[in-house]
């Protein structure tokens, strides 16, 4: 499965840290991309210092408008997924979404314009109650892969992760 994450829309200052999260569980759960709007570009670098030292090939690519791109990636056969604590309940819709081939997962950070949720195939919640954008990507990207981002490998890493089951333990090129 291809899956892309285009965030909408940023709350300027307090959001960056809050973007670079979104990109970076995009990164670590299995997207290839995030495709952002109103965004500070230091958050790209920031991105391209973790492939740089962990390895692999996302990329982050700033766009002038949502609408264009989601109406491309639907014509392009993605099924669009939009996180939303009013939407479907995850469990009901995760083995369809797990199925489609292209997934794009929209991120919103303020109040998603109506035109959003019609737009999407699924309008899918990670819970009913008022939570982080952040949490409901890793869900929404754990749920419709099951687990199999975490056997992935990353490309190029500098550093590597070795399980251990007390300390830590970091392998270096």
């Amino acid at each position: 499965m291809k899956i892309e994450v285009l965030r909408i829309g940023q709350r300027l200052v307090r959001d960056d840290r809050v973007t670079t999260h979104v990109a970076l569980v995009a990164r670590a759960f299995g997207a290839s991309k995030i495709l952002m709007t109103e965004v500070n570009p230091e958050i790209k670098d920031t991105i391209t210092g973790v492939n740089q030292t962990w390895g692999g090939d996302f990329r982050v690519e700033m766009i002038d408008g949502w609408r264009q791109v989601l109406a491309e990636k639907k014509k392009d056969g993605y099924a669009v997924a939009h996180l939303s604590m009013y939407g479907q309940k995850i469990g009901d819709v995760q083995e369809k979404m797990g199925a489609e081939e292209r997934l794009l997962v929209v991120v919103g950070a303020e109040k998603v314009p109506r035109e959003v949720y019609e737009m999407a195939d699924y309008n899918v919640a990670a819970g009913s109650q008022p939570h982080s954008e952040v949490s409901a990507l890793a869900v929404l990207l754990d749920r419709v892969q099951q687990g199999a981002q975490f056997d992935r490998s990353f490309s190029g890493a500098k550093r590597r992760i070795i399980p251990s089951e007390n300390g830590k333990s970091v392998e270096q090129d």
